[in-house]
């Protein structure tokens, strides 16, 4: 195509290039937050992180007359084509200029990549792992994202669609504050579980961290694996996320539900970090570290990341009362505002949770996928 060549990343001035080309995308806008650098630098080394022991991936740059216009990383996760039973490549980091032939010339790199490899499939976005972020934000475009949550221009809906992508599944979020009320159906079964003993919650031990993550690791690979784009957590990268978390996390929001010290269920949150690194521009020296400590002080809000049972408790109210107890932790810390993010628009049982107990629908994300194989579309 006119003045566009594709660059495979291979140098650490590539790598560079790649990472930094986003601040040209969201130059002006209030709302996008500029990721950590250190922290995209470990997510994409190949050598180092858990994720490429069931993974590969390469990354590449569009360049018109040159200068970079676009980028994207093409992705196979192998655990997701075992549970899925699926020949799936996915597409994940895309960023573009409003430029549908550069969109195009990226989408079809991948997609070329992907059909290379015997997929027959292209999905995303999903950065790089269906367990961190992933898809595009669809509505909700007045309001900042949520810690580890995606934002992206409008346009990118359009070039997509105009590159033959149509919809897979789109993923809500939800928002409550702490001033609204309870409807009478969760009330009404809190008050009938408070009355027993049966479960009990608790807080993890900072001294056992790991033992602790494999209980996490346990519960969601149970709780979720029949959920659409379900990948279990490894232990590796369970034990990376741990030491990646252990400095951030407020253990205080994490939860254990327990039915006779086996563990049922469990919730966890992490402070709006967004509200800081917004500040940062990416960077933790020579001031963001004294940035991050002085802001975290006045973050707002929080995200509950993972929130549920394992599936022999889902119909016994559990969720509830653990939601209960979540809450009561997350008011004690002084935190205003709580966003359930995310689920599947499909999952009706989580949503109809969501409703009841006072969280209110504000943002869509969408999640797009084309055929590769002969054939397809």
């Amino acid at each position: 195509m006119n003045g566009i060549a594709i660059k495979k990343v291979e140098t650490s001035r590539d790598l560079r290039r790649f990472i930094r080309f986003a601040w040209r995308v969201y130059v002006g806008d209030p709302n996008w937050v500029p990721p950590l650098i250190v922290d995209m630098k470990d997510r994409l080394n190949r050598k180092t992180h858990p994720f490429f022991e069931h993974g590969e991936a390469d990354y590449f740059l569009a360049l018109r007359n040159g200068k970079p216009a676009g980028r994207i990383a093409a992705v196979i996760d192998r655990h997701h084509n075992e549970c899925h039973d699926e020949k799936t490549a996915f597409f994940g980091l895309f960023e573009s200029l409003d430029d549908p032939e550069v969109a195009r010339s990226l989408l079809d790199t991948a997609a070329a990549w992907g059909l290379e490899r015997g997929m027959d499939t292209l999905r995303g976005p999903a950065n790089l792992s269906m367990n961190v972020e992933c898809g595009f934000l669809l509505e909700g475009f007045d309001k900042r994202p949520a810690v580890m949550m995606p934002y992206n221009p409008r346009y990118y809906h359009a070039l997509l669609e105009a590159s033959g992508f149509v919809k897979a599944k789109d993923l809500y979020a939800f928002h409550m504050k702490r001033s609204r009320e309870r409807q009478a159906r969760a009330e009404e079964i809190l008050s009938r579980l408070r009355a027993s003993d049966k479960f009990t919650f608790r807080s993890p031990k900072r001294a056992d961290l790991p033992s602790e993550a494999r209980r996490i690791a346990e519960v969601y690979n149970e709780g979720w694996r029949n959920n659409w784009g379900f990948v279990p957590w490894t232990e590796a990268e369970m034990d990376h996320l741990v030491r990646n978390l252990a400095r951030l996390a407020d253990l205080d929001l994490v939860l254990f539900a327990e039915d006779q010290g086996r563990t049922a269920g469990f919730a966890f949150a992490l402070p709006d970090y967004n509200q800081v690194l917004a500040r940062m521009n990416g960077r933790l020296l020579p001031f963001g570290i004294l940035k991050f400590m002085t802001g975290r002080r006045s973050i707002t809000g929080v995200r509950a990341l993972v929130f549920g049972v394992k599936p022999e408790y889902m119909h016994t109210g559990l969720a509830y009362l653990l939601y209960d107890e979540f809450e009561k932790a997350i008011i004690r810390k002084g935190y205003e505002w709580c966003e359930l993010s995310w689920q599947l628009e499909d999952n009706h049982a989580i949503n109809r949770f969501a409703a009841s107990i006072g969280a209110a629908l504000y943002k869509k994300y969408r999640i797009y996928e084309k055929r590769i194989a002969s054939g397809g579309a």
